[in-house]
């Protein structure tokens, strides 16, 4: 924050130099709200914060909704990170800036906002986005960090396409190798930004999220990086069912590979225009290793696996993830739903066999069986 500026109470910066009424720089200053504030959504706003502070071209405030939260203390979640500068739930010990402040109000949140940053579970983008109906700019850019799709009896919808068409603006992708942890902890990382159009846009977003230890590139490809944070999901939760059956490294390999082909295979069959060469960048085969070794749903799926299918993906989640939520089994279900409708379930075994482990129609261990029984896949 520079020097003899505050953050009041209704969110707007003021110093003793700076008249009242907002002069023409400031009018023209960009401001971000980011949607989410799970551990991803605070990596988010901390990488952004650390920007704008330093931007002319931004306002320094970050705004964060907050989905408020009573915590064991008694006092509201919200409350304790704007008192301590820290998501004590989600990212404890990790400071997210001062420009940084939650607002658990989604309407006070986006007030003025023109770049909105959506980080939120995917099954909670339509309550979301009818709340937000009306109430934006109408010179709103957005970007989604959400992993997941929308599937209706129409088909299959991407969450930037739910956004735009929803809110009524242009919506860009931000997917990669992303353990929001590690990020956190300022390691070295890397993430793809998709646009469909407007480069120049996206490369505002790039500038927005990169620094020396998140490095961002562009691709003109919105729906293949957007369906490779997706999909990935669903490869990571066959990979725990490895770890779980404890087969080692080589079945591990297999079985991310397999997951690729299938992650191209079925991004193609829904999108014509997705490129190849999007799956080398950092949403694809990056993000499928990273998840596959360390994310959450690879945890919880080897627990699964550990416990024979017994104990519930619910269950677990509620035990080993302290309230984030697991994306890879709901989307395993999405996914086999539009299959199942183009009936081609049979192109796509791997995704299939996590599925039918998933809602206990298989045991864990079919997800060798699979890679076993398609030798030709391998």
């Amino acid at each position: 924050m520079a020097p003899g500026l505050e953050i009041p109470q209704n969110g707007h910066l003021e110093g003793k130099d700076i008249p009242s009424s907002p002069t023409d720089e400031e009018v023209t200053k960009s401001k971000v709200t980011v949607i989410g504030s799970g551990n991803w959504g605070s990596v988010a706003a901390k990488l952004i914060a650390s920007n704008t502070i330093k931007m002319s071209s931004f306002h320094d405030e970050v705004r964060m909704w907050v989905f408020e939260e009573t915590l064991p203390t008694g006092e509201k979640l919200s409350e304790v990170m704007n008192r301590t500068n820290e998501n004590v739930k989600y990212l404890p010990g990790i400071k997210l800036g001062k420009n940084v402040v939650a607002d658990p109000d989604l309407d006070n949140a986006v007030k003025d906002a023109n770049m909105l940053v959506f980080v939120t579970p995917h099954q909670f983008m339509e309550g979301i986005c009818n709340e937000l109906v009306g109430k934006i700019r109408g010179d709103v850019e957005a970007i989604s960090l959400i992993k997941g799709m929308e599937v209706t009896t129409e088909g299959p919808h991407m969450i930037s396409t739910f956004i735009s068409q929803h809110l009524g603006i242009n919506c860009c992708v931000l997917m990669g190798a992303n353990i929001a942890d590690e990020i956190a902890a300022e390691k070295l990382s890397e993430a793809t930004i998709g646009y469909r159009e407007n480069k120049e846009v996206a490369n505002r977003w790039a500038q927005l999220f990169a620094t020396p230890y998140f490095l961002v590139t562009t691709v003109q490809d919105i729906e293949g990086v957007e369906l490779c944070g997706t999909l990935k999901n669903v490869v990571a939760i066959a990979a725990g069912f490895v770890d779980g059956l404890e087969m080692g490294n080589n079945t591990k390999a297999a079985i991310m590979r397999i997951g690729l082909k299938e992650m191209r295979s079925f991004s193609k069959l829904l999108f014509s225009s997705v490129r190849d060469s999007t799956f080398f960048e950092s949403c694809g085969i990056a993000d499928v290793i990273a998840t596959c070794l360390g994310g959450r749903n690879r945890k919880v799926a080897e627990a699964f696996a550990r416990n024979s299918g017994q104990r519930s993906f619910d269950e677990l989640e509620a035990e080993l993830l302290q309230g984030q939520k697991l994306q890879g089994v709901l989307t395993a279900g999405e996914v086999n739903a539009v299959l199942r409708h183009r009936k081609c379930l049979e192109l796509f075994p791997l995704f299939r066999t996590v599925h039918e482990i998933c809602i206990g129609h298989l045991p864990p261990s079919a997800i060798v069986q699979c890679c076993e029984n398609n030798t030709a896949m391998l």
